[in-house]
């Protein structure tokens, strides 16, 4: 059989990757990263805010660069590249002039943080979205039904709302807003006219509380009771919404010159980054693909007759094919998970550095050297130190909400704390804990689906953390009482991303049969060990007293 190729095209949080897969196979012939360099620099963020923005120049030039980097390192020929598809964070919303321009790409908004890509992780809009929230109580419609029963700030209406309300100038200018995977399709195949294009449905049905119950995105009553700005931007959005398996489009002749390919080359329907990972570690019934980075988004699938109508409570959305065509994908997470023990480390980090730094008695070398050793081993070394500590019931216990609750029950507004320190805590202890608290975190989660009828027998670990902290997985195999598996590919939603791309172009029938056909299997599993589980039931008692969840009896 002919060799023919995909492309996945994998925005994250820091930095762009493409992954170029062999359809056939599976096999990954190469994969290249580009990270934002104004993102990097901390530009039109303030983490004081919980404001965190990207520009679009970022996204478009790492895109740019990796793909040509991927096909130059591959030395693939550009005309046997049949398809590619994007998946990016969300909910990413980017305003966007009647042209299809993002705001930020024209002068006057230039370095406006308001005219940037408001990211997942931004929480400027509690406010907004409590209002939310309350507003549709009085309505007759419950819009929420799919999503929890709970909007959240990190979600496409309610950035909306907040931008609009702090920035005239951008609501005057904003024709309407795009989801990030959406822009970034559009780009690609050539910003056609707004009404013409295919919008995705994992992004509409997760975060802007489209669905076919209610045809479609919200009815004006409940948009114009917020803010009657919101009910013009709907009104310059979609009705329909596509599967990531369809095709949005041919790569236009602007981006074909700039990269090398041909514009018979076939772009798929944006998705989000959690959803292609999970089709690129082979999800299936009865199992939960954890994608554990900064934070956490945990999906499932189940047939549709599995839950009928029934709305699960408390979690981030249901929505029909948003993961796999025919099925319901179910959409859960933790808003910090690497990010809750990065915080812990940057703690201990900053005063110990600022010593450095100021040193006499270290020359310039000296100190770069042990910088980059307390950047580049502090996890680790604390990870040895904790694996080390018996797990006991009088442990040190925490919370993992240090950017809010995402599930169940969204809830941005929450803190974390810490119980049981004494004297005797050191830094290990601590670490512990936090591990722990995410750990803990994660089976709440579990059981709100097993509680809503949705049962997970396996748990499949992909990203950052799954691929390098055997501490924090063997932890969670505990406390869960399961058994997880890590994804062989360490570029899980670029692989689905690719998946996807090959049910557009053709070349696959189904999702389904190209997870079969390019599915890369396991590296390595994390069995429960039966002692330490024993003990972590008992502190986990302990966590859901910190929580509120139950009371204490003491």
């Amino acid at each position: 059989m002919e060799a023919q190729y995909v492309i996945g095209l994998d925005f994250g949080t820091d930095s762009v990757r493409s992954l170029l897969v062999d359809t056939n196979s599976g096999k990954s012939l190469g994969s290249a990263v580009h990270w934002y360099q104004r993102w990097k620099q901390g530009l039109y963020c303030n983490p004081s805010k919980n404001q965190y923005r990207q520009h679009t120049l970022d996204h478009m030039e790492g895109m740019e660069k990796v793909i040509k980097q991927v096909i130059e390192d591959t030395g693939v020929s550009p005309g046997a590249i049949k398809g590619i598809c994007v998946d990016t964070t969300g909910s990413s919303p980017q305003a966007i002039d009647n042209h299809g321009t993002p705001l930020c790409l024209k002068a006057e908004f230039a370095e406006n943080p308001n005219a940037m890509m408001v990211l997942w992780k931004d929480h400027t809009a509690i406010k907004e979205a409590e209002e939310i929230n309350r507003v549709v109580k009085s309505l007759n419609c419950n819009y929420l039904k799919f999503v929890g029963g709970i909007y959240s700030s990190e979600w496409f209406w309610a950035k909306i709302l907040h931008i609009s309300r702090i920035d005239e100038s951008i609501k005057k200018a904003a024709f309407t807003w795009m989801e990030h995977c959406d822009l970034m399709t559009y780009l690609l195949v050539g910003s056609p006219p707004l009404s013409k294009f295919k919008y995705s449905r994992c992004a509409a049905g997760h975060k802007a509380l489209w669905h076919l119950d209610w045809g479609g995105l919200p009815q004006n009553v409940f948009l114009n009771t917020l803010d009657p700005y919101l009910a013009e931007i709907k009104n310059n959005l979609y009705n329909h919404t596509f599967t990531s398996d369809e095709v949005a489009g041919n790569l236009c002749e602007g981006w074909a010159d700039k990269l090398g390919l041909s514009t018979d080359t076939i772009v798929a329907v944006g998705t989000f980054d959690a959803h292609a990972g999970a089709v690129g570690a082979a999800v299936k019934e009865n199992c939960l693909v954890r994608v554990m980075g900064t934070s956490t988004c945990d999906i499932a699938v189940c047939k549709k007759e599995v839950i009928g109508k029934k709305a699960i409570r408390g979690i981030c959305g249901q929505v029909d094919g948003s993961v796999i065509p025919g099925m319901i994908g179910l959409e859960a997470g933790q808003s910090a998970f690497g990010d809750l023990l990065a915080w812990f480390k940057n703690m201990l980090v900053a005063p110990t550095k600022a010593i450095i730094e100021t040193s006499d008695v270290l020359n310039s070398s000296q100190k770069e050297n042990l910088l980059i050793a307390l950047e580049k081993d502090l996890i680790g070394t604390l990870s040895q130190h904790a694996a080390l500590l018996p797990v006991k019931e009088t442990a040190v216990v925490a919370l993992d909400w240090i950017n809010g609750r995402r599930t169940p029950d969204a809830n941005q507004g929450l803190k974390s704390a810490i119980m049981n320190l004494s004297l005797g805590s050191e830094a290990s202890h601590i670490f512990k804990a936090l591990v722990e608290a995410i750990c803990f975190g994660a089976k709440k989660i579990i059981e709100r689906f097993q509680e809503e009828g949705i049962e997970i027998h396996t748990i499949i670990g992909i990203g950052g953390v799954a691929d390098k902290s055997p501490f924090v997985m063997q932890t969670l195999a505990n406390v869960l009482n399961m058994p997880i598996k890590v994804s062989a590919s360490n570029q899980t939603p670029a692989l689905g991303a690719a998946m996807y791309a090959s049910v557009a172009a053709g070349i696959h029938e189904t999702v389904e049969k190209a997870i079969a056909n390019m599915g890369q299997g396991f590296k390595t599993s994390y069995m429960p060990e039966n002692e330490k589980v024993k003990v972590y039931e008992k502190l986990y008692k302990d966590y859901e007293i910190l929580a509120g969840f139950v009371e204490s009896h003491v």
